[in-house]
């Protein structure tokens, strides 16, 4: 264990840093490496987010908090549940450990994301440790404050390719007062057309998914709204547990002994024909795969209605995400010259190129 937990290490990482620039020593940034199976394999020495941690700032009247990357994400949700406050894109962990720098660099969003935001719509400020051997403070850490806001932004979902984000500051919402979970019986085409009805009308859903048999909902808000939805859309109650499940691929479903693919998909994009067994998430916007098919096949069929494919069984492809386009592939190059010109941070960890 890690003590004291409220430590700042930012000089050390720097020093590491500033250490494998001048020997051209590529790094491979983590913290607890809970999500080391996205990605392509990353060779180089080692730099351990972990021993930077703990929380640096929080005033719930202002629903912000800042903390170091190295923060577990358990610990960071302790001290909001304490103010009745959360991360409402609801980060998945994948692991008791998963640190706050991990949440940023990955990018991932929960079953909340369609209706709340992902993590970047959260990001408000940053400090990280650039490829030039700076440590450098982009954005704020009020709402109010946009300078810089673009750059703390791109950071999450770079997977470490842009630098070491050793702090962030979050913006944080209180906490539903109504939460209620229900289930209907609905086949997934029925359940696709009735959640794009649904979107158009005011309903307090917070998230959807079909797991393949039946609709789960999810209903946020006031206790008349919530109450008066349950009424009208009738069901059965779900175990609210059923979210967290889903969200860090505890179902059932994700245990079965085939390739895992997230498919995202534009909004009311019909059920799509894929060999293999498909749970839908996001109201329809995010649908795991379990299948043997060929990435260039479940790539083309994905790409014809405008959405995009990653790989969640680490090692299976070469090229785990989407393969950029030539021109997004020129403005990713451009933007890790500008930022890591030696190219020692997560080389190759996105794509092969970079």
């Amino acid at each position: 264990m890690l003590e004291p937990y409220d430590m700042d290490d930012s000089d050390a990482l720097l020093e590491q840093v500033n250490q494998a620039l001048q020997n051209a020593t590529p790094l491979r940034i983590q913290g607890s490496n809970s999500k080391a199976f996205l990605g392509r394999i990353v060779a180089g020495e080692v730099l351990d987010t972990r021993t930077h941690r703990g929380i640096v700032s929080y005033d719930p009247t202002e629903l912000v908090i800042t903390a170091r990357c190295g923060t577990r994400l358990s610990e960071l949700a302790n001290v909001l549940d304490d103010a009745q406050q959360m991360l409402a894109c609801e980060p998945p962990s994948f692991g008791n450990d998963a640190t706050v720098g991990g949440m940023i660099a990955c990018g991932l969003s929960g079953p909340r994301r369609p209706w709340s935001g992902s993590v970047r719509d959260f990001v408000l400020g940053t400090r990280v440790i650039t490829g030039l051997g700076k440590h450098l403070r982009f954005g704020g850490e009020v709402m109010k404050n946009v300078a810089g806001y673009d750059l703390s932004r791109l950071m999450a979902g770079s997977f470490g390719a842009l630098g070491v984000v050793t702090e962030v500051s979050l913006k944080v919402l209180p906490k539903p007062r109504q939460c209620l979970s229900i289930s209907l019986e609905v086949d997934s085409d029925r359940a696709l057309l009735l959640l794009a009805e649904w979107g158009q009308q005011p309903l307090p859903i917070s998230a959807a998914s079909h797991d393949g048999q039946r609709l789960h909902l999810r209903l946020e808000g006031g206790e008349g709204s919530v109450a008066a939805a349950h009424d009208r859309l009738g069901g059965e109650l779900l175990d609210a547990s059923y979210w967290e499940d889903l969200n860090e691929h505890r179902l059932s479903f994700f245990d079965e002994d085939q390739p895992l693919w997230r498919l995202s998909l534009p909004h009311n994009t019909p059920r799509l024909s894929l060999p293999g067994v498909q749970l839908i998430d996001w109201g329809g916007a995010q649908r795991w795969l379990k299948s043997e098919a060929q990435a260039s096949f479940i790539r083309k069929i994905v790409s014809e209605v405008g959405g995009h494919v990653t790989c969640y069984s680490h090692g299976l492809i070469e090229s785990p995400f989407q393969p950029l386009p030539a021109a997004l592939m020129l403005y990713h190059r451009n933007l890790k010259q500008q930022l890591d010109p030696r190219g020692i941070f997560n080389p190759g960890r996105l794509y092969a190129e970079c």
